[in-house]
């Protein structure tokens, strides 16, 4: 999700809250893979349930609903509330790497 994210940015998440457009959400593919996109906007599965189209804010890299297709609302797992900074922030149980 570069320039949106990093590799070992630490994020607070919000379960079961229904994204906007324009959130950045955690979210499950069909193969089983767990990433962090963003939600563009609402659309039907193609068994016509509800869902959502996501896509990476850097388009060259990874894989979106471009290739996977409408996400169903089911497997938007949560709602990026914030990037917690700096890397490495001491909270409970957290540690430098």
């Amino acid at each position: 999700m570069l320039p949106t994210l990093r590799q070992r940015d630490r994020l607070l998440v919000r379960y079961a809250v229904r994204p906007r457009p324009g959130d950045l959400v955690v979210a499950r593919f069909a193969d089983g893979t767990v990433a962090v996109k963003r939600a563009i906007e609402p659309r039907e599965t193609r068994t016509g349930g509800p869902g959502w189209w996501l896509l990476s804010d850097n388009p060259g890299e990874g894989v979106d609903s471009r290739h996977r297709g409408v996400v169903p609302d089911a497997d938007v797992l949560a709602v990026v509330r914030l990037r917690l900074w700096p890397f490495g922030l001491r909270a409970a149980g957290a540690t430098h790497h």
